[in-house]
Protein backbone atom coordinates (compact mmCIF):
# COMPACT_ATOMS: atom_id res chain seq x y z
CA UNK A 1 0.00 0.00 0.00
CA UNK A 2 1.08 3.35 -0.95
CA UNK A 3 2.43 5.98 2.18
CA UNK A 4 0.28 8.51 0.49
CA UNK A 5 -3.01 6.55 0.83
CA UNK A 6 -2.62 6.32 4.72
CA UNK A 7 -4.88 8.65 5.56
CA UNK A 8 -7.59 7.75 3.58
CA UNK A 9 -7.72 4.29 4.76
CA UNK A 10 -8.01 5.83 8.46
CA UNK A 11 -11.08 7.86 7.07
CA UNK A 12 -12.58 4.83 5.76
CA UNK A 13 -12.08 2.78 8.38
CA UNK A 14 -13.39 5.21 11.16
CA UNK A 15 -16.58 5.39 9.25
CA UNK A 16 -17.06 2.04 8.86
CA UNK A 17 -16.83 1.08 12.70
CA UNK A 18 -16.08 2.40 16.44
CA UNK A 19 -12.93 3.40 18.07
CA UNK A 20 -11.59 -0.08 19.10
CA UNK A 21 -11.97 -1.32 15.34
CA UNK A 22 -10.51 1.61 13.97
CA UNK A 23 -7.08 1.30 15.97
CA UNK A 24 -6.54 -1.91 14.91
CA UNK A 25 -6.83 -1.50 11.24
CA UNK A 26 -5.21 1.67 11.42
CA UNK A 27 -2.24 -0.32 12.84
CA UNK A 28 -2.78 -3.18 10.31
CA UNK A 29 -2.57 -0.47 7.21
CA UNK A 30 0.99 1.03 8.76
CA UNK A 31 2.14 -1.95 9.37
CA UNK A 32 1.44 -2.82 5.26
CA UNK A 33 2.41 0.94 4.44
CA UNK A 34 5.52 1.33 6.23
CA UNK A 35 8.32 -1.04 5.55
CA UNK A 36 10.68 -1.97 8.64
CA UNK A 37 13.75 -0.50 8.72
CA UNK A 38 16.24 -2.29 7.07
CA UNK A 39 18.70 -2.03 3.95
CA UNK A 40 18.33 -4.00 0.94
CA UNK A 41 21.03 -7.11 1.07
CA UNK A 42 23.91 -5.95 -1.77
CA UNK A 43 25.24 -8.56 -4.19
CA UNK A 44 27.27 -11.14 -4.07
CA UNK A 45 30.41 -8.97 -4.88
CA UNK A 46 29.70 -5.77 -2.87
CA UNK A 47 29.35 -8.12 0.56
CA UNK A 48 32.71 -9.18 -0.48
CA UNK A 49 34.46 -5.57 -0.92
CA UNK A 50 32.36 -4.87 2.39
CA UNK A 51 34.07 -8.12 3.92
CA UNK A 52 37.18 -7.06 3.03
CA UNK A 53 37.29 -3.75 4.29
CA UNK A 54 35.71 -4.40 7.74
CA UNK A 55 38.32 -6.75 8.44
CA UNK A 56 41.26 -5.19 7.17
CA UNK A 57 43.57 -6.43 10.66
CA UNK A 58 46.92 -5.82 8.58
CA UNK A 59 46.21 -1.89 7.55
CA UNK A 60 47.94 0.82 9.34
CA UNK A 61 47.48 4.98 9.00
CA UNK A 62 50.50 6.53 8.21
CA UNK A 63 50.48 10.22 8.87
CA UNK A 64 53.20 12.34 7.08
CA UNK A 65 53.11 16.24 7.88
CA UNK A 66 52.02 19.25 5.46
CA UNK A 67 54.41 21.62 5.24
CA UNK A 68 52.95 25.13 6.96
CA UNK A 69 51.68 27.07 3.69
CA UNK A 70 49.28 24.16 2.82
CA UNK A 71 47.15 24.43 6.18
CA UNK A 72 45.06 26.93 5.00
CA UNK A 73 41.23 26.73 5.15
CA UNK A 74 40.48 27.71 1.36
CA UNK A 75 38.53 24.87 0.70
CA UNK A 76 40.83 23.84 -1.99
CA UNK A 77 41.59 20.46 -0.81
CA UNK A 78 38.12 19.63 0.52
CA UNK A 79 37.30 17.41 -2.23
CA UNK A 80 40.52 15.27 -3.27
CA UNK A 81 43.70 15.66 -3.76
CA UNK A 82 46.15 18.67 -3.68
CA UNK A 83 48.64 19.51 -6.92
CA UNK A 84 51.22 21.67 -4.61
CA UNK A 85 54.80 21.11 -4.98
CA UNK A 86 55.57 18.57 -2.07
CA UNK A 87 52.42 16.15 -2.83
CA UNK A 88 54.71 14.12 -4.81
CA UNK A 89 57.26 14.32 -2.07
CA UNK A 90 56.00 12.68 0.59
CA UNK A 91 54.39 10.14 -1.84
CA UNK A 92 58.27 9.39 -2.01
CA UNK A 93 58.30 9.25 1.24
CA UNK A 94 55.63 7.24 1.86
CA UNK A 95 56.71 4.36 -0.74
CA UNK A 96 59.98 4.51 0.73
CA UNK A 97 58.64 4.04 4.06
CA UNK A 98 56.31 0.63 2.97
CA UNK A 99 59.83 -0.48 1.31
CA UNK A 100 61.60 -0.80 4.62
CA UNK A 101 58.67 -1.92 7.02
CA UNK A 102 57.61 -4.67 4.31
CA UNK A 103 54.26 -2.42 3.69
CA UNK A 104 52.43 -1.53 0.83
CA UNK A 105 50.62 1.94 0.08
CA UNK A 106 46.69 0.61 -0.33
CA UNK A 107 45.32 4.38 -0.45
CA UNK A 108 46.23 7.91 0.73
CA UNK A 109 43.80 10.89 1.63
CA UNK A 110 45.17 14.69 2.26
CA UNK A 111 43.79 16.44 5.26
CA UNK A 112 44.82 19.85 5.28
CA UNK A 113 42.48 20.42 8.17
CA UNK A 114 44.98 19.34 10.74
CA UNK A 115 47.62 19.56 8.49
CA UNK A 116 48.52 16.02 7.39
CA UNK A 117 48.30 13.80 4.62
CA UNK A 118 47.14 10.33 5.49
CA UNK A 119 48.46 7.21 3.68
CA UNK A 120 46.82 3.92 4.17
CA UNK A 121 49.21 0.97 4.17
CA UNK A 122 48.43 -3.19 4.27
CA UNK A 123 51.42 -5.58 5.80
CA UNK A 124 51.95 -8.50 4.12
CA UNK A 125 53.87 -10.90 7.23
CA UNK A 126 52.14 -11.86 10.12
CA UNK A 127 53.42 -10.26 13.22
CA UNK A 128 51.25 -7.93 15.87
CA UNK A 129 50.51 -4.95 14.07
CA UNK A 130 50.79 -2.66 17.85
CA UNK A 131 54.65 -3.41 17.25
CA UNK A 132 54.80 -2.37 13.46
CA UNK A 133 53.09 0.97 14.56
CA UNK A 134 54.98 1.84 17.41
CA UNK A 135 57.97 1.19 14.71
CA UNK A 136 56.20 3.51 12.51
CA UNK A 137 55.85 6.31 14.97
CA UNK A 138 59.44 6.90 16.18
CA UNK A 139 60.27 6.96 12.15
CA UNK A 140 61.26 10.50 11.97
CA UNK A 141 59.67 11.03 8.63
CA UNK A 142 56.46 10.04 10.45
CA UNK A 143 54.28 12.37 12.30
CA UNK A 144 52.68 9.48 13.72
CA UNK A 145 51.23 5.88 12.81
CA UNK A 146 48.04 4.19 14.43
CA UNK A 147 46.12 1.09 13.34
CA UNK A 148 42.67 0.99 11.57
CA UNK A 149 39.82 0.85 13.47
CA UNK A 150 35.96 -0.25 13.09
CA UNK A 151 32.83 1.98 13.88
CA UNK A 152 29.17 1.00 13.64
CA UNK A 153 25.80 2.99 13.68
CA UNK A 154 24.08 2.99 16.72
CA UNK A 155 20.60 1.48 15.98
CA UNK A 156 18.61 -1.03 18.19
CA UNK A 157 18.04 -4.14 16.89
CA UNK A 158 14.94 -6.23 16.16
CA UNK A 159 11.90 -4.87 14.70
CA UNK A 160 9.70 -2.11 16.37
CA UNK A 161 6.10 -1.72 16.21
CA UNK A 162 5.04 0.52 13.87
CA UNK A 163 3.14 4.27 15.15
CA UNK A 164 1.55 6.92 12.74
CA UNK A 165 3.00 9.59 15.32
CA UNK A 166 6.57 11.45 15.19
CA UNK A 167 7.61 11.39 19.22
CA UNK A 168 8.93 14.93 18.60
CA UNK A 169 5.69 16.24 17.00
CA UNK A 170 3.99 16.35 20.65
CA UNK A 171 7.11 15.77 23.47
CA UNK A 172 9.28 18.76 21.44
CA UNK A 173 5.88 20.56 20.07
CA UNK A 174 7.99 20.94 16.80
CA UNK A 175 4.93 23.15 15.01
CA UNK A 176 5.64 25.15 17.51
CA UNK A 177 9.55 25.09 17.07
CA UNK A 178 9.17 25.45 13.65
CA UNK A 179 7.41 28.65 13.92
CA UNK A 180 10.37 30.42 15.65
CA UNK A 181 12.89 28.46 13.59
CA UNK A 182 13.81 26.26 10.75
CA UNK A 183 17.20 25.35 10.70
CA UNK A 184 17.17 28.21 7.89
CA UNK A 185 21.04 28.72 6.76
CA UNK A 186 23.01 26.17 8.23
CA UNK A 187 24.85 23.55 6.47
CA UNK A 188 25.11 19.81 8.31
CA UNK A 189 27.43 17.19 7.68
CA UNK A 190 25.49 13.95 8.05
CA UNK A 191 28.35 11.44 7.88
CA UNK A 192 27.13 7.99 7.96
CA UNK A 193 25.92 5.64 5.07
CA UNK A 194 24.67 6.67 1.62
CA UNK A 195 21.50 8.98 1.81
CA UNK A 196 18.96 8.51 -0.93
CA UNK A 197 18.75 12.08 -2.21
CA UNK A 198 16.42 11.54 -4.07
CA UNK A 199 13.46 10.67 -1.47
CA UNK A 200 10.12 12.43 -1.86
CA UNK A 201 11.04 13.41 1.71
CA UNK A 202 14.90 14.39 0.86
CA UNK A 203 14.20 16.13 -2.60
CA UNK A 204 15.86 19.35 -2.77
CA UNK A 205 17.40 18.86 0.69
CA UNK A 206 21.01 17.65 0.37
CA UNK A 207 23.40 20.21 -0.95
CA UNK A 208 25.63 17.43 -2.16
CA UNK A 209 26.95 13.55 -2.02
CA UNK A 210 30.29 12.21 -1.35
CA UNK A 211 31.35 8.71 -1.50
CA UNK A 212 34.72 8.45 0.63
CA UNK A 213 34.25 4.34 0.88
CA UNK A 214 36.03 3.52 -1.68
CA UNK A 215 36.14 -0.36 -2.00
CA UNK A 216 32.55 -0.33 -1.29
CA UNK A 217 29.74 0.81 -4.59
CA UNK A 218 27.85 3.65 -3.77
CA UNK A 219 24.41 3.27 -2.76
CA UNK A 220 21.33 4.71 -1.21
CA UNK A 221 21.38 2.94 2.60
CA UNK A 222 19.00 2.85 5.37
CA UNK A 223 20.82 4.35 8.12
CA UNK A 224 21.87 7.04 6.71
CA UNK A 225 18.85 8.17 4.75
CA UNK A 226 17.05 7.48 7.89
CA UNK A 227 19.20 9.66 9.94
CA UNK A 228 19.16 12.44 7.30
CA UNK A 229 15.13 12.41 7.31
CA UNK A 230 14.79 13.16 10.89
CA UNK A 231 17.37 16.09 10.66
CA UNK A 232 16.00 18.03 7.46
CA UNK A 233 13.02 16.04 5.96
CA UNK A 234 11.04 18.32 3.90
CA UNK A 235 7.94 19.90 6.15
CA UNK A 236 4.30 20.64 4.41
CA UNK A 237 4.82 18.63 1.39
CA UNK A 238 2.32 16.12 1.83
CA UNK A 239 3.88 12.60 2.64
CA UNK A 240 6.21 11.45 5.21
CA UNK A 241 7.43 13.18 8.20
CA UNK A 242 8.36 16.78 8.84
CA UNK A 243 12.46 16.94 10.27
CA UNK A 244 13.81 18.95 12.70
CA UNK A 245 15.30 21.30 11.02
CA UNK A 246 13.22 21.17 7.59
CA UNK A 247 15.07 24.14 6.18
CA UNK A 248 18.72 23.27 6.76
CA UNK A 249 21.04 21.84 4.23
CA UNK A 250 22.45 18.79 4.24
CA UNK A 251 25.82 17.42 3.28
CA UNK A 252 25.86 13.42 2.70
CA UNK A 253 29.23 12.24 3.00
CA UNK A 254 29.52 8.62 3.04
CA UNK A 255 32.01 7.30 5.39
CA UNK A 256 29.48 3.94 6.31
CA UNK A 257 28.70 1.26 4.31
CA UNK A 258 25.84 -1.35 4.89
CA UNK A 259 25.89 -5.15 4.50
CA UNK A 260 22.92 -8.34 6.02
CA UNK A 261 24.84 -7.54 9.33
CA UNK A 262 25.10 -4.40 11.22
CA UNK A 263 23.36 -1.50 10.21
CA UNK A 264 26.43 0.86 9.07
CA UNK A 265 30.26 -0.11 9.13
CA UNK A 266 32.91 2.81 9.26
CA UNK A 267 36.87 2.90 9.59
CA UNK A 268 39.22 5.92 10.60
CA UNK A 269 40.31 6.25 7.46
CA UNK A 270 37.00 6.53 5.88
CA UNK A 271 35.42 8.48 8.99
CA UNK A 272 39.02 10.85 8.85
CA UNK A 273 38.52 11.77 4.67
CA UNK A 274 34.56 12.62 5.29
CA UNK A 275 35.27 15.16 8.53
CA UNK A 276 38.03 17.05 6.39
CA UNK A 277 35.53 17.37 3.82
CA UNK A 278 33.26 18.55 6.09
CA UNK A 279 35.55 21.11 7.83
CA UNK A 280 36.79 22.14 4.09
CA UNK A 281 33.24 22.65 2.72
CA UNK A 282 31.79 25.24 5.65
CA UNK A 283 30.02 22.69 7.72
CA UNK A 284 28.33 24.25 11.44
CA UNK A 285 27.10 20.87 12.86
CA UNK A 286 28.41 17.55 11.89
CA UNK A 287 26.12 14.22 13.31
CA UNK A 288 28.03 11.10 13.63
CA UNK A 289 25.53 8.72 14.70
CA UNK A 290 27.96 6.12 15.29
CA UNK A 291 30.30 4.93 17.78
CA UNK A 292 33.92 3.10 18.20
CA UNK A 293 37.33 3.10 19.88
CA UNK A 294 38.89 6.00 20.60
CA UNK A 295 41.24 7.23 17.35
CA UNK A 296 44.18 9.53 17.33
CA UNK A 297 43.44 10.36 13.93
CA UNK A 298 39.83 11.27 14.43
CA UNK A 299 40.46 13.10 17.39
CA UNK A 300 42.83 15.51 15.75
CA UNK A 301 39.67 16.16 13.25
CA UNK A 302 37.49 16.70 16.01
CA UNK A 303 39.59 19.18 18.24
CA UNK A 304 40.40 20.71 14.65
CA UNK A 305 36.19 21.35 13.86
CA UNK A 306 35.66 22.65 17.58
CA UNK A 307 38.66 24.75 17.43
CA UNK A 308 36.61 26.40 14.06
CA UNK A 309 33.93 26.39 15.75
CA UNK A 310 31.76 23.37 14.22
CA UNK A 311 29.28 21.53 16.31
CA UNK A 312 29.54 18.15 16.90
CA UNK A 313 26.71 15.56 17.55
CA UNK A 314 27.79 12.15 19.04
CA UNK A 315 25.63 9.27 19.76
CA UNK A 316 25.93 7.67 22.35
CA UNK A 317 27.00 3.56 22.79
CA UNK A 318 24.75 1.56 25.60
CA UNK A 319 27.45 -1.15 25.67
CA UNK A 320 30.05 1.35 26.30
CA UNK A 321 30.12 2.87 30.29
CA UNK A 322 31.60 6.28 29.14
CA UNK A 323 29.27 5.94 25.88
CA UNK A 324 32.03 4.84 23.93
CA UNK A 325 33.51 7.48 20.93
CA UNK A 326 33.27 10.30 19.26
CA UNK A 327 30.41 10.56 22.13
CA UNK A 328 32.78 10.74 25.13
CA UNK A 329 35.31 13.25 23.50
CA UNK A 330 35.61 16.44 25.35
CA UNK A 331 33.21 18.69 23.40
CA UNK A 332 31.19 16.66 21.82
CA UNK A 333 27.27 16.84 22.31
CA UNK A 334 26.81 13.22 23.43
CA UNK A 335 23.11 12.32 22.38
CA UNK A 336 20.92 8.78 24.01
CA UNK A 337 17.86 7.66 23.74
CA UNK A 338 15.05 8.50 26.11
CA UNK A 339 14.54 5.11 27.75
CA UNK A 340 18.27 4.07 27.50
CA UNK A 341 19.96 2.73 30.76
CA UNK A 342 23.19 3.70 31.83
CA UNK A 343 23.18 7.17 30.28
CA UNK A 344 26.88 9.05 32.01
CA UNK A 345 26.67 11.76 33.64
CA UNK A 346 25.84 14.86 30.85
CA UNK A 347 24.51 12.97 27.82
CA UNK A 348 21.39 14.42 26.45
CA UNK A 349 17.77 12.48 25.94
CA UNK A 350 15.62 12.88 22.87
CA UNK A 351 13.31 10.58 20.94
CA UNK A 352 15.06 7.46 19.91
CA UNK A 353 12.22 4.81 20.07
CA UNK A 354 9.79 3.94 17.47
CA UNK A 355 10.64 7.16 15.23
CA UNK A 356 9.17 6.94 12.02
CA UNK A 357 11.69 8.43 9.18
CA UNK A 358 12.33 7.99 5.46
CA UNK A 359 14.18 4.89 4.26
CA UNK A 360 15.30 4.49 0.51
CA UNK A 361 12.80 3.68 -2.02
CA UNK A 362 10.93 6.31 -1.45
CA UNK A 363 9.71 4.10 1.45
CA UNK A 364 9.29 5.27 5.34
CA UNK A 365 10.22 3.05 8.39
CA UNK A 366 10.23 2.92 12.13
CA UNK A 367 13.52 2.96 13.69
CA UNK A 368 14.88 3.19 17.32
CA UNK A 369 18.18 3.67 18.97
CA UNK A 370 20.58 6.35 20.03
CA UNK A 371 21.54 7.25 16.45
CA UNK A 372 18.05 8.88 15.79
CA UNK A 373 18.16 10.24 19.02
CA UNK A 374 21.08 12.03 17.62
CA UNK A 375 19.86 13.12 14.50
CA UNK A 376 16.84 15.20 16.69
CA UNK A 377 19.55 16.91 18.98
CA UNK A 378 21.13 17.41 15.49
CA UNK A 379 18.13 19.19 13.69
CA UNK A 380 17.60 21.12 16.99
CA UNK A 381 21.01 22.99 17.69
CA UNK A 382 20.41 23.85 13.75
CA UNK A 383 17.11 25.69 14.58
CA UNK A 384 19.59 27.39 17.49
CA UNK A 385 22.25 28.51 15.05
CA UNK A 386 19.56 30.13 12.91
CA UNK A 387 18.90 32.01 15.47
CA UNK A 388 21.82 32.84 17.04
CA UNK A 389 24.79 31.66 14.01
CA UNK A 390 27.72 33.11 16.08
CA UNK A 391 26.96 30.58 19.15
CA UNK A 392 30.15 28.49 19.67
CA UNK A 393 30.22 24.82 20.05
CA UNK A 394 30.28 25.54 23.93
CA UNK A 395 27.54 27.58 24.42
CA UNK A 396 25.53 25.64 22.37
CA UNK A 397 26.08 22.49 24.43
CA UNK A 398 25.75 24.74 27.53
CA UNK A 399 22.16 25.94 26.07
CA UNK A 400 20.97 22.25 24.95
CA UNK A 401 21.93 20.97 28.44
CA UNK A 402 20.45 24.19 30.09
CA UNK A 403 17.16 22.65 28.15
CA UNK A 404 16.50 19.13 30.23
CA UNK A 405 13.45 18.57 31.66
CA UNK A 406 13.21 19.07 35.26
CA UNK A 407 11.41 15.94 36.48
CA UNK A 408 8.57 15.81 39.67
CA UNK A 409 10.46 14.41 42.85
CA UNK A 410 7.62 12.08 42.92
CA UNK A 411 9.58 10.49 39.73
CA UNK A 412 11.60 7.39 40.45
CA UNK A 413 15.49 7.52 39.19
CA UNK A 414 13.89 4.23 36.56
CA UNK A 415 11.26 6.63 35.35
CA UNK A 416 14.03 9.69 34.95
CA UNK A 417 15.62 7.26 32.94
CA UNK A 418 13.21 7.58 30.58
CA UNK A 419 13.57 12.01 30.64
CA UNK A 420 13.93 13.78 27.83
CA UNK A 421 15.55 17.41 27.46
CA UNK A 422 12.62 20.02 27.01
CA UNK A 423 13.33 21.19 23.12
CA UNK A 424 11.07 24.47 23.76
CA UNK A 425 13.33 25.78 26.51
CA UNK A 426 16.86 25.20 24.80
CA UNK A 427 15.38 27.07 21.40
CA UNK A 428 13.83 29.51 23.85
CA UNK A 429 16.94 30.50 25.41
CA UNK A 430 18.84 30.39 21.44
CA UNK A 431 15.86 32.74 20.64
CA UNK A 432 16.08 34.66 23.89
CA UNK A 433 12.15 34.26 23.92
CA UNK A 434 9.48 31.89 24.84
CA UNK A 435 8.59 30.05 21.69
CA UNK A 436 6.49 27.00 22.89
CA UNK A 437 2.73 27.04 24.85
CA UNK A 438 3.47 31.19 25.60
CA UNK A 439 1.69 33.26 28.02
CA UNK A 440 -1.21 34.73 25.92
CA UNK A 441 -0.47 37.97 26.60
CA UNK A 442 2.00 40.21 24.28
CA UNK A 443 3.88 41.52 27.21
CA UNK A 444 5.14 38.92 28.44
CA UNK A 445 5.17 36.33 25.57
CA UNK A 446 8.53 37.67 24.33
CA UNK A 447 10.45 37.49 27.87
CA UNK A 448 13.88 36.47 27.59
CA UNK A 449 14.42 32.96 29.02
CA UNK A 450 16.95 32.70 31.79
CA UNK A 451 20.54 30.93 30.54
CA UNK A 452 21.94 27.67 32.58
CA UNK A 453 24.85 29.59 34.68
Amino acid sequence: MNAARIPAVLRAVLRASGRAVALVAALCALACALPHARADAPDAHAQADAHALASAPRQVLVMLRMPAPHFRPDGAYGGGYTDDGTRAARRRVARDLAAAYGLRVVDDWPMPAIGIDCFMMEADGSGPVERLVDTLTHDPRVAWAQSVQDYHGLQAGGPDPLLPVQPAAHAWHLPQLHRAATGRGVTIAVVDSGVDAGHPDLAGQVRLRRNFVDAVPDAAEAHGTAVAAIVAARSGNGVGIAGIAPDATLLALRACWETGGPPARCNSFTLGKAINFALMNDARIINLSLGGPPDRLLRALLDAALARGVALVGAVDPAQPDGGFPASHPGVIAVAAEAQRGVPAGALRAPGADVPTALPGARWGMVSGSSYATAHVTGLAALMLEKQPGMTPARLRADLGGGARMLPAAFTPDAAQAGSMDACAALGRAAGACVCQCPSSSATASLPLPRPR
